[in-house]
């Protein structure tokens, strides 16, 4: 718990510089007043809006505005939908959550029995056949594989929903498109994590004392090859989160990730703020986990 309380702490200046690159980047990419007034606006009314909003102000003064409003928990307002931009995120979050776990599920499903059985049948066709597939799903992006799902089981055979969320089998199509890179990933680290561990003298001991095969293989190979597996998926967050983006845009889910892309391109600057914050936050007690996780899976783990 200290070292959690300790870690807790050193994530406040992450967050404070994740808000001023945010802050600063949004405002350079151009002037979100041109979206939020008519065409047909004379200069006076532009010249009036950006001064009630602040954008005359110096770009310091603004930032300086923005964290304190930021400490109350107030991101501003949505010039789209016009209601509180926090409140936006966090009502799209659960989509967002969902979406990610059963990504992660579908990855662990697919990588844990095709990774040890990789490692354990080295150099046969079937270690042949999950290394090359790995390879495969991780070359494929996750939008064009969005897109060959929906084309062949929501077009052609019409078994899953095209997009939307609602029942099980709208999130059957986006997580398995999310999920199969993450896979590939932690079955190539499991299978090398697995042959390491394998070729250690325990496992030796363990064989030589006449333990059946499963046992060895689950309880002392397996499970001292997890600590990379839990960094990887710990790692693999970030990009799962980064993938929602784009899946959730291709599959109309909606969560963060496509509330995030027609923030960015309409300019609606307190939306990008509010969302780019909460994903840095879930993020960041990702790898939290994972470092407690690594304390349960190896006792002789300390942390100073």
């Amino acid at each position: 718990m200290k070292y959690f309380a300790q870690s807790l702490l050193k994530t406040i200046p992450v967050l404070f510089l994740i808000t001023l690159i945010v802050f600063i980047l949004v405002r350079v990419t151009g002037d979100p007043v041109s979206l939020m007034i008519s065409e047909t606006a004379t200069d006076e009314e532009r010249k009036a809006l950006r001064e009630s909003l602040g954008y005359n102000d110096p770009i310091y003064i603004q930032y300086f505005d923005y964290m304190g409003d930021l400490v109350k928990g107030d991101f501003g307002d949505s010039h789209r939908y016009e209601t509180d931009a926090l409140n936006l995120v966090i009502e799209r979050l659960p989509a967002t959550i969902e979406l990610a776990i059963a990504s992660m599920v579908i990855a662990i499903i697919m990588s844990v029995p095709l990774g040890i059985l990789s490692a354990i049948k080295r150099n046969s066709f079937l270690d042949l056949f999950v290394t090359g597939g790995a390879v495969l799903g991780k070359a494929m992006p996750n939008f064009w594989l969005g897109i060959m799902l929906i084309l062949f089981l929501a077009v052609n055979i019409e078994v899953f929903p095209v997009s939307g969320r609602g029942t099980f089998l709208h999130l059957v199509l986006p997580s398995i498109a999310l999920g199969t890179g993450i896979a590939a990933e932690m079955t190539r680290l499991i299978r090398s994590s697995m042959l390491e561990i394998l070729g250690q003298d325990f496992i030796r001991t363990a064989r030589s004392k006449g333990l059946r095969e499963a046992m060895v293989v689950n309880r002392h190979a397996f499970r001292n090859a997890l600590i990379p597996v839990v960094t990887i998926m710990a790692l693999q967050t970030s990009t799962l989160i980064g993938g929602t983006l784009i899946t959730e845009t291709v599959f109309a889910w909606p969560g963060i990730g496509q509330l995030l892309i027609q923030a960015v391109n309409l300019r609606d600057m307190a939306v990008v703020q509010a969302a780019v914050f909460i994903i840095a936050i879930f993020v960041i007690l990702s790898n939290l986990t994972a470092d407690l996780v690594y304390r349960l899976l190896d006792p002789r783990i300390k942390y100073d």
